[in-house]
């Protein structure tokens, strides 16, 4: 019978993918808890579960380990780490946690810290945005308004991303933006879980388009005002969900954010 070694080198290209699949299973499962802080992983246990070579074993156990999921231990194996060791800046992690059980403590988290951020990085987006970049936000507002009015969840999840990431890199601060994929994995994660609705609050529009209009003005008082209201309907609603064991869908109006 051909070993998953054979096999590995006949797929070729294939290769890529097999690691992305068992990176994802991995991940997942140490995530949601299934594979507990202090469990032990195999290579000759992975390779025969997962049938795939020892080289993709390694390279997805390497990859967990700069994560800080895992740990090779010599003559034990890979260790699962405790939570508190994750990287969980890791857009990847945080995809992880969102897909598991652990989702809104994820949502919780995330959001709190969304919350410290942003508003400064609008604040300081008045004083050093180009005009161009002011006028691209302000597009993005009214594009985000036509969409949310239209009930085009793909679009405006898509349009809403691109807007807090813009606020991000017009702050001007190198530290700020590297935030935006964590603010990207968390809307995404309430889009696909149904936690956002077919038709975003006017009041959460208009605020976006008041952050935009005081970047313009240079007015960071007023973008900074503006952005702590989303963040804090954001927070209201979202609590709303954090008291339930699980996500349930929701619905009615809700920010955008």
């Amino acid at each position: 019978m051909p070993s998953p070694e054979d096999a590995s080198v006949r797929l070729g290209t294939a290769e890529p993918g097999l690691h992305a699949r068992v990176l994802d299973l991995l991940g997942t499962a140490v995530c949601a808890g299934q594979l507990p802080p202090g469990s032990v992983l195999y290579i000759d246990d992975l390779v025969e579960q997962y049938a795939v070579s020892r080289s993709v074993v390694r390279e997805v156990l390497r990859v967990l380990s700069s994560m800080g999921l895992v740990e090779s231990r010599r003559r034990v194996g890979t260790l699962i780490r405790a939570a508190s060791d994750w990287n969980v800046f890791d857009p990847q992690v945080i995809r992880w946690r969102l897909a598991s059980a652990g989702r809104i403590a994820q949502l919780r988290s995330i959001t709190e810290l969304r919350a410290a951020v942003e508003p400064q990085a609008a604040a300081l987006a008045a004083v050093r945005a180009t005009p161009q970049e002011a006028s691209d936000l302000i597009g993005l507002a009214a594009k985000m308004w036509a969409a949310g009015k239209a009930g085009d969840e793909a679009e405006f999840l898509r349009l809403d991303i691109e807007f807090h990431r813009q606020v991000l890199v017009d702050s001007g601060n190198e530290m700020f933006l590297k935030l935006h994929e964590l603010v990207a994995e968390v809307l995404a994660g309430r889009y696909h879980y149904d936690l956002m609705p077919h038709y975003p609050h006017e009041e959460a529009l208009q605020l976006h388009a008041e952050v935009a209009q005081a970047i313009q003005r240079h007015d960071g008082d007023r973008a900074k005002v503006a952005m702590v209201q989303i963040m804090e309907q954001a927070m209201k609603e979202m609590s709303a969900i954090w008291a339930q064991t699980e996500p349930i869908p929701v619905t009615g109006t809700v920010t955008p954010a």
